[in-house]
């Protein structure tokens, strides 16, 4: 690791006022929950008082518990910090996400223990990806078993990453190194990350009045671990089902089907978007507001995350556009990993890197939306006079040479061919150097290259623009 690493770790989330922690921290926990101006109006008046704060995760110690019960010796209490800031809110708070890039947030959930005050692990892991032109989203699971590489450290299960950021005072911490392992896993860059514990997680669900699950086949989960390292066993039955904050907890964090980590990824995904049906099929938004204080308390305690209040309530603003039919889903299940058991005995999952890489493009390339800018693009192209090298990426010889006559035919300036870094490129690839977007999505579209495929960088080795880098999915079109 790097020797720039700081003597103490530093808190890099912060803690949301009411009004964004209400709002935002239940939204992103039980997937865009769908608030409104109507509630956004209602508390508005209330901002300049709550605080803004970033403590560490700790956990609730109950008082007077009885005998076999009783709290673990040293066990930290939830107090809030005092004499924090309040926050400055600006006027743009107010004004809808006028961003118009994909908006991913990775959703860490803490597996934190009765007597734990320090570095934990994740017990569940998702990518919430939210497209504002074509008013989609969708939700990615990543099973807490899969093995990755986790940078500046070595491979290992993904939900080791935010307990080494932790342990090793990674620079950001924990989530810091976990949005980091899951950019490097799907190659696309996550914006910000919201963390939460199972407080948290209980309370939100509490608050809406439980949850209304179809469960699809029954669960016996004698050794369902409790929150001290023992065993709460839970039982469940097919069919509908009311579940509490507790019981919807369990559901979504056991493991005793068949499909062990993936099932217990798409039962995540189902309580969430249980939650957001419960709120806005029966009205909930009104008995939020009622119940503001306590939802405050709870995320004051529980929940960290990196964004703004600016940021959080501009993004729930976004979200209440995204009609329900617009959000999908998906897990990284076995049509994409593979079992196998490590040198030391632990079972994990091994990515099968060209699939996860289909279902990326699949969930983060935005839709095609026909505009006129696209039917001018080779004018527009021509405009921006972009110098373009083509090099191979393939152990096909004289593609480079082709492929520089089949673009200039097609009006794109190639001042360059040449040989890649590497004859085995799977996908081509587009690298701009400078503010070349016009020639970039001609060229993905004489080549068919995916749009994730397109990248910039600073300090070309050549003299040109933009660079094209051909991959094993090219060929040349016959006449």
């Amino acid at each position: 690791m790097g020797t720039n690493t700081p003597n103490h770790r530093k808190s890099t989330g912060i803690r949301l006022p009411l009004w964004a922690a209400g709002l935002l921290g239940v939204l992103l926990l039980v997937l865009l929950l769908l608030g409104s101006y109507w509630l956004f109006k209602t508390i508005q008046n209330a901002v300049a008082s709550f605080e803004v704060v970033d403590p560490e995760f700790t956990t609730t110690v109950i008082e007077d518990a009885p005998d076999n019960e009783a709290a673990a010796p040293n066990a930290p209490v939830n107090n809030p910090p005092e004499n924090a800031a309040a926050p400055i809110i600006s006027a743009d708070a107010l004004e809808p996400w006028s961003g118009t890039e994909r908006v991913s947030i990775l959703l860490l959930g803490i597996d934190q223990r009765c007597e734990e005050d320090g570095p934990t692990h994740t017990d569940s892991i998702m990518v919430l990806t939210i497209d504002p032109v074509g008013q989609e989203a969708s939700l990615l699971s990543i099973p807490r078993d899969l093995w990755v590489d986790i940078p500046d450290f070595w491979a290992d299960r993904i939900n080791q990453a935010n307990y080494l950021g932790e342990t090793h005072e990674y620079p950001g911490g924990g989530p810091a190194l976990a949005m980091r392992t899951v950019e490097n896993l799907l190659g696309v860059p996550i914006d910000y990350y919201v963390a939460v514990n199972f407080d948290a997680f209980i309370e939100a669900i509490d608050l809406v009045g439980g949850i209304e699950i179809d469960v699809p086949e029954a669960i016996d989960d004698p050794q369902y671990p409790d929150r001290c390292y023992g065993y709460d066993p839970f039982q469940i039955e097919a069919g509908q089902q009311l579940l509490n904050g507790e019981q919807a907890l369990k559901y979504a964090r056991t493991r005793a089907t068949l499909g062990g980590d993936v099932d217990r990824a798409g039962r995540q995904q189902a309580v969430m978007l249980a939650a957001r049906d419960q709120i806005i099929q029966l009205n909930k938004l009104p008995q939020l507001v009622a119940q503001a204080p306590q939802l405050w308390l709870t995320f004051q305690k529980n929940v960290r995350t990196n964004m703004t209040p600016d940021e959080a309530v501009q993004l729930a603003l976004l979200a209440q556009e995204i009609p329900r039919e617009n959000i999908s889903t998906a897990v990284i299940g076995y049509d994409y990993v593979y079992p196998e058991t490590t040198q030391d005995g632990r079972q994990v999952l091994v990515p099968v890197r060209e699939n996860i890489r289909e279902l990326r493009d699949q969930i983060f390339t935005p839709p095609v939306v026909p505009t006129p800018v696209i039917e001018n693009l080779p004018a527009l192209m021509a405009e921006e006079n972009a110098r373009v090298a083509v090099y191979n990426g393939t152990a096909v010889f004289g593609l480079a040479g082709e492929t520089q006559s089949y673009l200039e035919e097609n009006g794109v300036n190639v001042t360059e061919v040449g040989n890649a870094d590497s004859a085995a490129y799977t996908t081509s690839q587009v690298i701009t150097y400078g503010s070349f977007p016009n020639t970039a999505q001609y060229l993905t579209q004489l080549m068919h290259i995916p749009p994730l495929n397109i990248s910039t960088a600073q300090n070309p080795e050549g003299d040109f623009d933009v660079l094209v880098i051909i991959g094993n999915d090219w060929s040349v079109p016959t006449p």
